[in-house]
């Protein structure tokens, strides 16, 4: 009989029951839970990322959750090297590492590879088109020769965008087939993976849910004290979904109703790329509705 890997690998879009999910899972195997999302690293953003709840926390171990404050800028390279001590930590116990970050769950499953030099000037030509363009012709034009990395960049991601942009421009190859060249941080049947996958009318709806509940939890005043640090723009913490949206709104620059709508329609844009991204980068992993 061959035995279940300690190592569960929980992914899905935003929204799709992964945190209760991983919830049961603690509590059935008595598993402790790893963050796999890139924006629930952020102290500061706990009610706009949907981060575990202090009763949760209480409840089941969390770890990786509120680490980092948002005046930092964690890679990828940073999120593995942490992730894998809390592993080895771990020890025999069970670990579900959860989230919907894909360039995460990659790099434990494929590695990370060592990128190419990218001159100077290629990088500011390149930021320079991004600019001109707007993310979504950037983006377009990107995925003509890089669909990996167009569809797994989390929007408003204007950095790793003209990043990936530039490595295939200095390089002439693919940022995804730099990856492609690495090995797994993960031994081979040391984990086990599983996409979250909802019906997309019912996760589009539970989006929008869950913007409202932010909402009244206080996400607004959670941006307001944000915006208050004067942090630099490029930072990640300062491109989570809604923060640009419920900004405009503080600052008088939009309605209340507009500002939630364009939220909305916003975390269903990225939902709906992270979905994108799993079918096309996990498509061997079994799918679970909820």
């Amino acid at each position: 009989m061959t035995s279940q890997p300690l190592i569960t690998l929980l992914a899905g879009p935003t929204a799709s029951g992964k945190s209760r999910l991983a919830m049961r899972m603690a509590r059935e195997r008595g598993a402790l839970i790893v963050n796999a999302d890139s924006q629930q690293l952020y102290a500061d953003l706990r009610v706009l990322t949907a981060r575990p709840s202090p009763q949760e926390e209480a409840e089941a171990d969390h770890a990786l959750y509120g680490v980092a404050d948002a005046a930092e800028a964690w890679s990828v390279g940073r999120w593995s090297r942490a992730a894998l001590g809390t592993i080895k930590e771990a020890g025999d116990r069970p670990v579900v590492l959860v989230g919907g970050t894909g360039l995460y769950f990659s790099a434990l499953t494929r590695g990370l590879a060592e990128m190419p030099p990218v001159p100077d000037k290629v990088r500011a030509e390149v930021d320079r088109e991004f600019h001109t363009l707007g993310e979504a012709a950037f983006r377009a034009r990107l995925a003509e020769d890089d669909v990996t990395s167009a569809f797994a960049i989390e929007h408003g991601d204007r950095q790793r965008l003209v990043r990936a942009a530039s490595v295939l421009r200095a390089s002439g190859r693919a940022l995804s087939h730099w990856r492609a060249d690495t090995r797994p941080l993960l031994a081979h049947g040391a984990w086990t993976g599983v996409v979250i996958e909802p019906e997309r009318s019912a996760l589009y709806a539970a989006c929008d849910a869950r913007v409202d509940a932010m909402l009244a939890s206080g996400a607004a005043e959670e941006v307001e004290t944000l915006l208050a640090r004067r942090l630099d723009p490029a930072l990640p913490a300062m491109k989570a979904v809604g923060v640009r949206e419920l900004a405009a709104w503080i600052a008088g620059e939009t309605t209340r109703e507009a500002a939630v709508e364009a939220l909305k329609q916003a975390t269903r844009n990225y939902a709906k790329r992270q979905l994108t991204w799993f079918r096309n980068q996990t498509a061997d992993w079994p799918r679970t509705g909820a």
